[in-house]
């Protein structure tokens, strides 16, 4: 039996074959069409999948389904995307025009979902009843399998991680509420603490790894940390308390059995996740129960959507 799974994204199509135990065959990758309609970009999405299923020697008709991962608003029981902003999309019913081409039941849902779902299947919480995973990028996404199901609440709207509020006053989100989680722990706002903390130190090292304010990145502060620099350990002590404060209340809410964290800073290891793990030893409600929720670091990168997508018929 094999299963395919495909990454939509704005600017590359992925698609990969996996088998009955999501094992990757074959991927492919193709360039999302530049046309801005929903046939154009279902004819990414074929063209994917017939190139990943050529590269391990099956047809797409030997699939028993095809998972997709997109972004956007997703109403995955109708197969829709009810919006998504790069395209300008509304209600389209994405799922029928890539079966229509494909000929195989075709399943819908948001990226975010998808890629928790993979590393739930083959990743990071493999073998666990209830992970939450969180991912740190230019913003703050999530998702979460509760009961062996992924979650995505009645409207499927659930999981925006991000934009709990962690400080009530605090600065304003892109969302417009104050004091979002993603307004402090993202790496968007890392680069920002990062580039703060250079003009107020022109002695930092940090200068030295990012001769200008635009050349700071998320791994600025951590490499000025690792070389000595107080500067740096003090971007980094933040950021980390930052991070915990949101970590803590989804823990405090769902207490999964794994927190997975993913995105480009999580390979700072742990570097990040172990002092992390130390706020969580003080502050978890359940810190005294002897089962407690693991942080884990993501193992499966930019490809826990692929995993993901192939899973959907299963676990949704």
């Amino acid at each position: 039996m094999y299963r395919i799974g495909v990454d939509l994204g704005g600017t590359n199509t992925a698609a990969a074959v996996f088998d009955e135990r999501y094992q990757l065959l074959a991927r492919a990758s193709v360039p999302t069409r530049r046309d801005p309609s929903p046939e154009g970009v279902a004819d990414s999405i074929a063209a994917a999948c017939r190139e990943c299923c050529q590269n391990c020697a099956i047809q797409p008709g030997d699939a028993e389904s095809i998972g997709i991962g997109s972004p956007g608003v997703i109403d995955p029981e109708q197969g829709i995307i009810e919006y998504w902003s790069r395209y300008d999309f509304t209600g389209v019913a994405m799922a029928d025009l890539v079966e229509a081409r494909l000929g195989k039941p075709v399943y819908l849902e948001n990226d975010a979902n998808a890629a928790a779902l993979g590393e739930y299947v083959a990743g990071a919480g493999a073998g666990s009843r209830d992970m939450v995973a969180v991912t740190l990028g230019t913003g703050i996404g999530g998702g979460a399998i509760i009961g062996g199901k992924l979650y995505s609440g009645f409207n499927h709207a659930a999981l925006e991680l991000g934009h709990m509020s962690i400080a009530a006053d605090g600065k304003r989100c892109t969302c417009g509420r104050l004091g979002c989680f993603e307004a402090y722990a993202s790496v968007t706002a890392l680069i920002e603490q990062t580039r703060q903390a250079m003009c107020a130190a022109p002695e930092s090292r940090m200068w030295t790894l990012a001769p200008t304010l635009e050349n700071a990145g998320g791994r600025t502060a951590f490499d000025a940390m690792r070389a000595g620099d107080e500067a740096g350990r003090a971007v980094v002590d933040a950021y980390i308390r930052y991070l915990a404060c949101g970590l803590v209340n989804i823990v405090n809410i769902f207490q999964p059995e794994v927190l997975c964290v993913g995105g480009g800073i999580s390979n700072e290891g742990e570097t990040l996740l172990a002092p992390v793990r130390e706020i969580l030893d003080r502050e978890d409600y359940a810190r005294l129960v002897p089962h407690r929720t693991r942080l884990v670091r993501a193992q499966l990168g930019n490809d826990a959507g692929l995993f993901g997508a192939a899973a959907l018929p299963q676990y949704r």
